[in-house]
């Protein structure tokens, strides 16, 4: 009976930092693009001599999602995705000290050969679906900005001809309509899913979230693992607030990391901005930010991370948005 390799990447958003144990044998680190070729050929490499691989990664959102359905696709081939704080623990617990790709990629390994395996489920279909089609709308919406755009230059633009006014003008219409299309799209896909359609009307019960936030926030979240905790959602989204100290600058204000998934901070933006306008209690909180100092954009992003807790609970809870609560929170974590 032929061993199984066991593999542990370390993924970021342009590598799979990989290290192998082969029977008794640890072999040299190894590194492939985080692309769908870079995917194949780790797959290749994993599997060389016609062995079975076992793989183990952190959850890591957009960075490692596509590598982990790849791997579960893939024949020969088991992957088990670890909860990040998991795998930090069991890291600590190792007493390792340093950290570097290949200590990294190392305690994966460890934490594969020690800890029971779990294979990972992939996010049910419909819900890669979703996101599919909600990330196609965020393109259209792009493409229809730009036209317009164009349209509003060429209106100052003394050599331009009626015709190319014209056909931008068909063109805004054209993705206007397809827009809507993959809207009711994506509806009818939640409504389609009692689950769904819960907890879609449990994000639409916020002031500043319809229906066209709720379908975009639940298609990032949703692919995550369940057991993350709203921190973990916080870091994934990059909201979380990093300390800047570099020479001489060791005073400088934090700044959210933006190390994540950006698609879900772009959808949490406007939804914070009219929460602000219309939610007395999340206005109060940003009110409060402001009057303690903080520029009002710094306050902007701390509703956007309040908010992304408040949707965490709401989901994990199975209950619609309580303002009362929002402001309470941020009075006692504020």
């Amino acid at each position: 009976m032929k061993q199984v390799n066991q593999v542990g990447v370390d993924v970021d958003s342009e590598e799979l930092v990989s290290m192998m144990q082969r029977g008794g044998q640890r072999l040299p680190l190894a590194r492939f693009a985080n692309t769908a070729a870079g995917h194949k050929k780790f797959i290749r490499w994993a599997t060389k001599g016609a062995r079975s691989a076992r793989v183990c990664l952190e959850a890591t959102g957009i960075y490692s999602l596509e590598f982990a359905l790849a791997l579960h696709h893939a024949k020969n081939v088991e992957v088990m995705v670890v909860n990040p704080r998991a795998m930090k623990d069991f890291g600590r617990a190792s007493m390792q000290r340093a950290k570097t790709d290949a200590v990294d990629a190392g305690v994966i390994v460890d934490y594969l050969q020690r800890m029971p395996f779990t294979a990972w489920q992939p996010p049910a279909s419909e819900i890669l679906e979703l996101q599919a089609i909600n990330r196609r709308i965020v393109q259209l919406h792009t493409e229809l900005t730009r036209e317009k755009n164009r349209l509003h230059a060429s209106e100052f633009a003394r050599t331009s001809a009626d015709a190319i006014a014209h056909d931008i003008e068909v063109n805004i219409h054209h993705l206007e309509r397809r827009l809507e299309r993959m809207h009711q799209s994506g509806l009818q896909l939640v409504r389609g899913v009692p689950a769904l359609a819960t907890k879609l009307a449990h994000l639409v019960s916020t002031k500043g979230i319809a229906e066209a936030s709720a379908m975009r926030l639940l298609a990032e979240l949703l692919v995550l693992p369940d057991d993350l905790a709203a921190p973990q959602w916080v870091a994934h989204a990059g909201l979380d607030p990093r300390p800047y100290e570099s020479g001489t600058s060791v005073d400088r204000p934090r700044r959210i990391s933006k190390v994540g998934n950006r698609h879900l901070r772009a959808a949490l933006y406007m939804p914070a901005l009219v929460a602000i306008q219309h939610d007395p209690n999340v206005k109060a909180f940003y009110n409060k930010l402001v009057t303690a100092g903080k520029k009002p954009m710094q306050a902007v992003v701390a509703v956007m991370r309040k908010l992304l807790h408040a949707i965490w609970g709401m989901l994990k809870h199975d209950e619609d948005f309580d303002g009362n609560k929002f402001f309470k929170m941020a009075n006692k974590n504020a």
